[in-house]
């Protein structure tokens, strides 16, 4: 038959306690170095530390709410847009390109809307597939349209068709593209 010892139990009892705190200590090291600090030096006490913790949650939780609302009416807005049957829609218009060919150079202008500025990417990409050295590029955004300029050099194949080849393509690229 065991028989309990009441200085055993008190001392497991107390080794319960002290992991418990050493837990609960890391705990708290934890937390505090998930919430960004002032440059200061100084020992915050661990009210403080948990009262600075809980403060920047939310913090967090009032931000995430303003990118939510913000998200919403952005969708909203383009939801609007997307129904709109008399084709004016904010921000959503359809491609154009407009290309001069200026012997071994080549002018390209693309307008677009603030929804398909990927164009002016996959333009530069066609452009340099087809080894046309870009020279200068540039955008410019006046209201709801975005006006991409590039000025690039051709070089000639061999069969001579350098410049209206990368026409062809570019303008079946921009207006194949059904939508943005």
């Amino acid at each position: 038959m065991e028989i309990n010892n009441p200085s055993s139990s008190r001392t497991d009892r107390k080794t319960i306690e002290k992991n418990r705190r050493n837990h609960m200590k890391t705990l708290y090291s934890k937390l505090n170095s998930l919430v960004p600090h002032q440059s200061s030096r100084e020992v915050v006490s661990l009210p403080d530390q948990l009262d600075e913790a809980a403060n920047y949650i939310k913090k967090l939780q009032m931000n995430l709410e303003k990118m939510k609302e913000k998200k919403n009416r952005l969708m909203r807005l383009e939801k609007m847009s997307a129904s709109t049957s008399t084709g004016v829609m904010v921000g959503l218009r359809s491609p154009q390109i407009e290309i001069h060919e200026m012997g071994s150079a080549l002018e390209v202008v693309l307008i677009t809307g603030l929804d398909c500025q990927f164009m002016f990417n996959e333009i530069i990409r066609v452009l340099h597939e087809e080894r046309a050295e870009v020279v200068n590029a540039g955008f410019s955004v006046v209201d709801d349209a975005v006006f991409h300029s590039i000025h690039s050099k051709v070089a000639e194949s061999a069969s001579g068709y350098g410049a209206p080849k990368i026409s062809e393509r570019l303008k079946q690229f921009v207006y194949g593209a059904n939508s943005c």
